[in-house]
Formats: C-alpha cells, structure tokens, sequence
C-alpha cells in the first residue's frame, strides 16, 4: 500500500502535497521497522504551500556547491540533506580533467565521467540535474537544509571524491546521488546502490544506508511507473564496494539509478516533465521517511 492510500486520499492530490503530510503522519509510526505497514488511523495535518510558495536564500560554498537554506520552520527543519546530481555538462569537453584518476579510499578511479543519454539526446547530466532541483524544492518546502554538490550543469565535476567531501563537511543526515544507467536496451528499471563493508571506511554507513535505500526503493517503486531493474542487482538493491561516492561517504548515503536511459520505455519516461515530477515526489518521500527515523 502506499503512503496516499493510506491516508485515503485519491492520487492526483496526493501527489500535490508537500513532504509534511507524509512527515506528520510518520511521526506517529516511526518506530516501525523498515518495510513496516503503518498506523491504521493517522491524522493528517493540511500541507505547507507548494515549494514555489517557499522564500529561500541562497549561497555558493568555496567548493562551488549550492547551499540551500529554507526560511521558515518545518518537520524536517533541523535536517540536512547532499542532492548529488550525477556528471555535469561540461564533462563531455573536459576529457583530460575527468580522466584524471583520484583516490577512492580502496583503489583510484578517473574523477567523472560523460554519463549516459537517451536514443533522443537526452543527456544524463541534464536529468539528473533537473531531477535533483524538483527534489530539493521538496525537501526545503518542509524545513530541510539541501546541498548540491553542483551549481549548474554546464560545469566540469567535482570529482566524485570531492563530492563525498560534501556531503562530510556537512555533516549531513543523508546523501543521495542520483543517476541513470546505461543498460543493455532490452533491460528496464530502476536499482538503488548502496555501500558495502570496506574495512576502515565504511562500517559505520552500511547499516543506516541500507535502510535509506530501502525507504528510497518502496516509495519509488509504488509511486512511479518504472519497475526494479530486471538486467541487474536484486530486488532492485545493490551492494557496491568500489564507486568512490559511497566507499569515502562518513555519512549515509546511496546512488540512484532512476532508470536505464537507453531502453526506449525507460526512456520516454525520463524525458517526460510530468513523470520527473512524480519521480521527485517519491525520492523526497523516502529520504523523509528515513529522516523522520533519526
């Protein structure tokens, strides 16, 4: 069941309201274990304005990330949240910067990469651009603290270790990195990445990711159209050991991979404005669920 029905309400506004409504009515059953159906008779409250209605300020950090700090109070007003939007857009341009091999914490890997893109050109930095901006709106319209770890998409990087960095200077209550594969074309769906035991740096993560990607993967999964990935992983979770984003994260933190971006349904997805704002919805839906646990 999802979270809209069980506050009885009918899709289309359900998808209306902000995080709130979802954070006042997991207050009363936070105490679930993940996965956990909950309460039978929440109470819920009337929703903040829409992010639009939101007054923000906003201030570029030394490292050029975007600090976004919401104005007024909220449900998850004390929390801190990394939006880390896979690639940039001036990669493609910039071969000997993101070929450049940095350490990762077990090994070194180049600094980026190009990413993806649609049959139809549609790049994977320009998703998961706008994607992270809908997310962000989201979150800071119910009190949240975001950072980006980039500011535009027509940059080169950060490297992925400086994109860790990020997230640990912040000291952040989670980090999401959000892509989109480039699978095999007769492979569809969605997958959640999440970090591994690697002896020295990440054992105090493991556990507390494991349970945001599993907040990620619920929402996600019954609120958009896209189904686990059916060419990889399990269940649509993944454990990884070697991508630098989560083997050198202090913080818990997973990768998305919102869909295969050469598969032609997952595509017309993705290139869909409507479906991407559905998508936000669930993405700020499950990192509100894991945050209203802390």
């Amino acid at each position: 069941m999802s979270n809209s029905q069980a506050l009885g309400l009918p899709s289309r506004i359900a998808r209306t309201l902000s995080v709130t409504t979802l954070a006042v009515f997991l207050s009363a059953s936070c105490a679930e274990p993940p996965g956990g159906e909950p309460g039978d008779d929440p109470t819920p409250a009337p929703p903040l304005p829409a992010p639009e209605d939101q007054n923000h300020t906003q201030d570029e950090g030394d490292d050029g990330s975007t600090e976004e700090g919401a104005t007024g109070d909220g449900p998850l007003g004390s929390r801190v949240v990394v939006i880390d939007p896979g690639h940039n857009g001036g990669n493609a341009q910039a071969p000997e910067e993101i070929n450049e091999t940095v350490p990762v914490g077990n090994g070194e890997k180049a600094c980026d990469t190009v990413g993806a893109e649609t049959a139809g050109g549609y790049a994977e930095h320009e998703f998961t651009w706008e994607l992270s901006l809908l997310v962000q709106e989201r979150l800071e319209a119910d009190g949240a603290t975001v950072l980006l770890t980039r500011q535009d998409d027509d940059g080169v990087g950060p490297c992925i270790d400086e994109r860790a960095d990020i997230g640990n200077d912040a000291d952040a209550d989670a980090a999401l990195s959000i892509h989109a594969d480039g699978g095999p074309e007769s492979g569809r769906g969605f997958h959640v990445i999440m970090p591994g035991e690697v002896a020295g740096l990440t054992e105090e993560i493991v556990e507390p990711s494991q349970v945001l990607a599993e907040d990620i993967h619920r929402e996600y999964l019954e609120t958009t159209d896209v189904p686990v990935a059916d060419y990889l992983a399990d269940d649509g979770l993944d454990e990884r050991t070697d991508l630098g984003g989560l083997t050198l994260s202090t913080v818990p933190k997973v990768f998305l991979e919102a869909a295969n971006m050469r598969n032609p349904e997952d595509a017309a997805l993705l290139e869909n404005p409507e479906w991407r704002d559905q998508a936000a919805d669930a993405i700020a839906k499950g990192l509100a669920t894991y945050l209203m646990r802390e």
